[in-house]
C-alpha cells in the first residue's frame, strides 16, 4: 500500500471524541525507529506512515503482525494496536546461482542423476514456490523428488550417452513458477561440460611456415605464431610447443612460447648479421602425442644505419692571411648499409669560406675557399653533413671547430670624424676636457690602442704645455687654465696606435673652443678716469685732476648730442654687451643717455635757473652673470660762449684748488694766472685779427664798435662739437690751443676762411654773423634777401661703412644702432679702441696726452682721428640743435675736403697732417 493508505478509524473503534483529540494530546508510540503508522488528527484514521514490506519485516513469519500503542495525555489511558500485514506475490522464485556448471565425462553412462539448485521464494502460501520445467537438449531431462517436508528438490538425468568431439557442451535452461495471479517465474542457465578422453593427437595447421621479416623489427614482436590443433579436451586436448632442433644463437634472437606456439624477437635482427635463420618445431599433448613443422625466417634489409664522419685529421687554428686551398681536416665516410641505402654523399653547411674536396675513395678534405677575416668572423663551427640513398634518407654531421687567428691588418678607427668640446675660461688645471675613442678591429695585442698628441703650437708655447692625454683611455686633460681673452681657440691632433708589429695608427682633429666667462668688468675709454685726467692737456678744456669737460650751449634743444660715454669690455658675446644709465646727476632731468649707445643728449630746454657746471656719473654694465659694472663722470658745463666757458673753468679750478686733497696752493695760483694770461691772448689775437679785417670792409666803423665785445657776440650755433670736443668754428679760428706750464700760458688763434663755417639759426636776442671771406681771402658780402649757404661736411675725418666696429655705430638716434652678433665684431671694436688708447698714451703726440703738456687729450690728436676712432667719433654735432652729421658715402679728396670743411688745421708748435 503506498504511503498515507487508511488502515483503521481509530476514533470509532475507541469512541474517541474527535473534538477532544487536539486538547487531550494523543500521539501514536512503535516499537523500532521506523514509524510505520499514523494518526490524522482531523479524522481519527490511522493510515500508513512508510511503505510496507512483508518478506522484510516478517521473513520467517507466516502471519506478520505490527503493533503499536495509543497514548491520550489527557486520560492518562494507552490502547493497544495491532496490524497484519498480508501477503501479495511481489517476489519471484530465485536461484542463489543464475548460472550453473556441471562436468560429466564423455564416457558416463545414460541414466546418471545429477542434483540441481534449488529456487527460493520469500512470498508464502500459493505465492511461494510450486513447481520447476527443464528445457534445452535432449540428452538430459528433470525429476523432481519431494522432500519430508513437502519441498519439491529437482535432479539432472543423463537421458543419452554423450561425445565431447560431437558436442563439448550442452547448455540447458531451469525454470521455477510460483502460484500467485498472474504466476512470477525465476529462471537459472546449467552448462553441461563433457569432459574428454584423450583419442586424438595435435595437429599443426601448415608443414612449414615462411616468413619474411625486416631488420627494424622491435625486440618483443611476434614474428609468428604456430597452431597445432587437437580434438581432444583438457590435459588430451593441451598442446604445448617446444624446438625440435635449433641452433644456441637462433635460441638467443628468437623466442618460443610453449602454450601459444609465438616465436617472438629477443633482440634486434641486423641484416648485416644475418638475412636467414631456419627453425623446427614440435606440438605435444598432454597424453604424449605430438607433430612436428619447420619454420624459415628471412630478414630484409632496411635503412637503419646513418653514415659514419670520421675526423682523421683537423687544425685547430688558422691564420687570417691563410693562402686560399688550404687544407684544414681530412674526414673518411662510411655507410653498413648494403644498395641505395649505403650510398653517401657529403656537402658542407652554406655561408662559410670552406669547400669539401673528395680526397681517396671515402675520404675528403676540407679547404679554405676564399681568404679569411678575423675581424668579420673569428671562429667557425664548420658542419660537415652526410646522407645515405635510402628513404628516408640518414643523415649524420661532424663539427670542426677552427678558430682564425688575428693579423695586425686593422687600423685603430675613431667613433667620431671629428671632435670637439667647449671649455669655460678660467678652468681648473687638470680638467677633464673630453674623451676619445678609438677601437681597433684586431685582437689581443693587435688591438691594444693607446694616445698620444702630435706636437705642436698654441701662441709660441707647447701644445704639451695645454693639454695632454691619458695614453690609455684617450681622456683629454686641460693642463692650465685657459683665458677666453688670450686664447679663444685649440686646435689639436690625436694619434690612436695599435700595438702591433708593425704598429698601425691614425688621428683624428681635436677642437677645444673656449667659453667666455663674464670675469672682465667695462673698461671706460671715454671720459678717462681721474688720476689719468691730471696729465690730459688743456686742449680738453679739462682743469688737472677733473674728470672730462664738455660744453652745452645753453640754446641746445632737447636731444642734442652733448658728449659720449665710451666703454670696452675684454669678453665677448653678451657678456661684452654694454648698456649705459645715468647713476647721478646734478640736474637729474636735463640730460639723459643712451642705453646702448652712450651718446649723452638734452632730455630738455636748458633753463636759467640750472647750474652752468653740471655733474653726471654713468653707470656702464654689460649683462653678463653676475654682470660686472664701470662708473664714469663727466662734467657738463652750459655756456653761451668760449669766454663764459674759460671764466667757469677758471672758477672751478679755483673751487677745485680748495678742495682737500687736491694740488698745492702755489700750483693752482699758477693755473689761475695760466688761463687768465691765455684768455688775455686770446682776446688781443681777436681784436688784432678784426683790425685787419676792417681795413678791407665797408663798415669799418661798425665792425671796431663791435670789436671789444666779439667772443661774447659771437652766437652758440658757431660751436661745432665733434665727439665731446667744443670747438670754435673757422669764422674765427681753425683751432684753439690752450697750453701751459708751470710758468707761462698761451693763447693761439690760427686763421681761416670765413666761408667754411656751418652757420646755424641764431638767437632771436643775438646778431647774426658779421664776418664772411671767400676761399682766396677777399671778403666775401653777405647778401641780406639770401640765408647763408651751408659749407659741405668734412669728410676726411669719417669712417666709411667698412671701417665702422660696429658697437654703437652709425645710427644718428639713440638706440637705433644694432648690437654685434658675433664675436668678430666685438674682437675688432676692441683691438682699435685698445690701439687707440695705446697710441693716445703715447707721448710723442704734440696734441696728445704727454706729461706736462694740458692741451687737447690724445683722442682729439689728427692721426688719432683719422686712424684710430672708435665709432664715437662717426658723429658731428651741431650743438643747441638735434642735427647729426653722419658719414656720406663717397671718394675721399684732400683738396674739396679742404674747401669745404676748413679741416686743415695748424698748431703753433707743429703741423698736423
Amino acid at each position: 500500500m503506498p504511503k498515507g493508505s487508511f488502515v483503521g478509524d481509530v476514533a470509532k473503534d475507541l469512541a474517541l471524541d474527535l473534538t477532544a483529540l487536539g486538547e487531550r494530546g494523543v500521539r501514536l508510540v512503535s516499537e523500532g525507529r521506523t514509524q510505520y503508522f499514523g494518526l490524522q488528527g482531523k479524522t481519527g484514521h490511522l493510515v500508513t506512515a512508510e511503505r510496507i514490506d512483508r518478506e522484510q519485516l516478517c521473513r520467517l513469519v507466516e502471519k506478520c503482525v505490527l503493533r503499536c500503542e495509543l497514548i491520550v495525555e489527557g486520560e492518562m489511558t494507552v490502547y493497544g494496536i495491532e496490524v497484519e500485514v498480508t501477503d501479495v506475490n511481489d517476489n519471484a522464485p530465485s536461484f542463489k546461482e543464475i548460472d550453473i556448471e556441471e562436468r560429466m565425462s564423455e564416457t558416463t553412462a545414460p541414466g546418471s542423476r545429477f542434483p540441481l539448485a534449488r529456487a527460493h521464494d520469500p512470498d508464502v502460501g500459493r505465492n511461494s514456490l510450486q513447481s520447476y520445467e527443464l528445457s534445452g537438449d535432449e540428452h538430459f531431462s528433470l525429476a523432481v523428488q519431494t522432500g519430508p517436508g513437502g519441498d519439491q528438490r529437482p535432479e539432472l538425468v543423463l537421458a543419452k550417452a554423450l561425445d565431447r568431439e560431437e558436442a563439448a557442451f550442452h547448455e540447458l535452461v531451469l525454470r521455477a513458477s510460483d502460484g500467485g495471479e498472474p504466476a512470477r517465474t525465476g529462471t537459472a542457465r546449467i552448462r553441461v561440460a563433457v569432459l574428454d578422453a584423450n583419442d586424438n593427437a595435435p595437429v599443426f595447421s601448415a608443414a612449414e611456415y615462411t616468413v619474411r621479416v625486416a631488420e627494424d623489427v622491435p625486440v618483443g614482436s611476434v614474428l609468428v605464431t604456430l597452431t597445432a590443433t587437437d580434438a581432444d579436451d583438457g590435459v588430451n586436448g593441451h598442446v604445448k610447443y617446444s624446438w625440435k632442433k635449433t641452433a644456441e644463437i637462433e635460441s638467443d634472437i628468437f623466442q618460443l612460447n610453449s602454450e601459444t606456439g609465438g616465436i617472438t624477437l629477443l633482440r634486434s635482427l641486423d641484416f648485416e648479421e644475418g638475412d636467414s635463420y631456419e627453425l623446427e618445431v614440435q606440438a605435444r599433448d598432454g597424453g604424449g602425442l605430438f607433430d612436428t613443422c619447420k619454420v624459415s625466417i628471412t630478414v630484409t634489409d632496411v635503412n637503419d644505419n646513418a653514415p659514419e664522419l670520421t675526423v682523421t685529421s683537423q687544425l685547430s687554428d688558422i691564420s687570417e692571411d691563410a693562402p686560399t686551398g688550404t687544407v684544414v681536416a681530412l674526414l673518411r665516410v662510411q655507410d653498413r648499409d648494403s644498395a641505395a641505402n649505403g650510398q653517401v654523399r657529403c656537402s658542407l653547411e652554406g655561408g662559410v669560406p670552406f669547400r669539401l674536396q673528395k680526397s681517396f675513395d671515402n675520404y675528403y678534405r676540407v679547404e679554405t675557399s676564399r681568404e679569411l677575416d678575423r675581424e668579420k668572423v673569428s671562429e667557425y663551427n664548420v658542419t660537415v653533413r652526410a646522407a645515405d640513398g635510402g628513404s628516408p634518407a640518414l643523415r649524420s654531421s661532424a663539427v670542426l671547430a677552427l678558430r682564425v687567428l688575428d693579423v695586425n691588418d686593422n687600423a685603430p678607427v675613431f667613433s667620431e670624424e671629428r671632435y670637439s668640446a667647449r671649455v669655460s675660461e678660467n678652468n681648473a688645471a687638470g680638467a677633464l676636457v673630453l674623451r676619445v675613442r678609438a677601437s681597433d678591429a684586431d685582437w689581443g695585442e693587435n688591438a691594444r690602442v693607446r694616445y698620444r698628441l702630435v706636437e705642436g703650437r698654441v701662441r709660441g708655447a707647447a701644445l704639451s704645455s695645454y693639454v695632454s692625454v691619458q695614453a690609455e683611455t684617450g681622456a683629454l686633460y686641460a693642463l692650465r687654465s685657459f683665458d677666453y681673452e688670450e686664447v679663444r681657440e685649440v686646435g689639436l691632433w690625436v694619434v690612436a696606435e695599435d700595438g702591433g708589429a708593425p704598429a698601425l695608427s691614425s688621428n683624428v682633429s681635436v677642437r677645444l673652443e673656449i667659453v667666455d666667462e663674464n670675469d672682465n668688468a667695462p673698461q671706460v675709454l671715454y671720459p678717462p678716469p681721474a688720476s689719468a685726467s691730471a696729465s690730459s692737456s688743456l686742449g680738453s678744456l679739462s682743469p688737472a685732476g677733473w674728470p672730462a669737460v664738455e660744453l652745452a650751449p645753453r640754446w641746445s634743444e632737447p636731444g642734442s648730442l652733448v658728449a659720449k660715454v665710451v666703454a670696452v669690455d675684454a669678453d665677448a658675446g653678451q657678456n661684452a654687451w654694454l648698456s649705459y644709465e645715468v647713476w647721478k646727476a646734478t640736474e637729474p632731468g636735463l640730460f639723459r643717455v643712451g642705453l646702448h649707445s652712450g651718446e649723452v643728449r638734452t632730455a630738455r630746454f636748458p633753463l636759467a635757473r640750472d647750474a652752468a657746471r653740471q655733474s653726471l656719473v654713468v653707470v656702464v654694465k654689460d649683462h653678463g652673470r653676475p654682470a660686472l659694472s664701470a662708473t664714469a663722470t663727466l662734467t657738463l658745463v652750459l655756456a653761451e660762449s668760449v669766454a663764459e666757458l674759460v671764466s667757469e673753468l677758471g672758477s672751478a679750478a679755483s673751487a677745485a684748488a680748495a678742495a682737500p686733497g687736491e694740488a698745492a696752493g702755489r700750483l693752482t695760483r699758477w693755473l689761475v694766472v695760466a688761463v687768465a694770461a691765455v684768455s688775455c691772448l686770446f682776446l688781443a689775437f681777436l681784436l688784432l685779427l678784426l683790425t685787419l679785417r676792417l681795413r678791407r670792409w665797408r663798415r669799418s666803423q661798425q665792425l671796431l664798435a663791435a670789436g671789444s665785445g666779439a667772443l661774447r657776440g659771437v652766437p652758440a650755433s658757431h660751436f661745432v662739437g665733434i665727439d665731446g670736443v667744443r670747438a670754435f668754428l673757422h669764422s674765427y679760428s681753425h683751432e684753439v690751443s690752450l697750453t701751459a706750464d708751470s710758468r707761462k700760458s698761451h693763447l693761439r688763434l690760427s686763421p681761416g676762411s670765413c666761408c667754411d663755417t656751418l652757420p646755424a639759426r641764431p638767437p632771436p636776442d643775438e646778431p647774426a654773423p658779421l664776418l664772411a671771406e671767400d676761399p682766396d681771402g677777399a671778403p666775401c658780402p653777405p647778401d641780406p634777401t639770401a640765408p647763408t649757404p651751408q659749407a659741405q661736411p668734412n669728410t676726411d675725418w669719417r669712417f666709411s661703412q667698412t671701417q665702422r666696429p660696429g658697437t654703437s655705430g652709425s645710427q644718428n638716434g639713440e638706440e637705433g644702432g644694432a648690437w654685434p652678433n658675433n664675436h668678430f665684431d666685438t674682437e675688432m671694436l676692441q683691438a682699435m679702441i685698445l690701439a687707440s688708447a695705446n697710441e693716445a698714451a703715447d707721448g710723442n703726440s704734440t696734441l696728445g696726452g704727454g706729461n706736462g703738456t694740458m692741451g687737447l687729450s690724445a683722442r682729439y690728436g689728427p692721426q688719432f682721428t683719422l686712424q684710430h676712432v672708435p665709432d664715437y667719433r662717426q658723429n658731428v654735432y651741431i650743438p643747441g640743435s638735434t642735427a647729426t652729421l653722419t658719414t656720406a658715402p663717397g671718394k675721399r679728396d684732400a683738396k674739396n675736403a679742404g674747401a669745404a670743411g676748413g679741416n686743415k688745421k695748424k698748431s703753433g708748435k707743429k703741423e698736423k697732417k
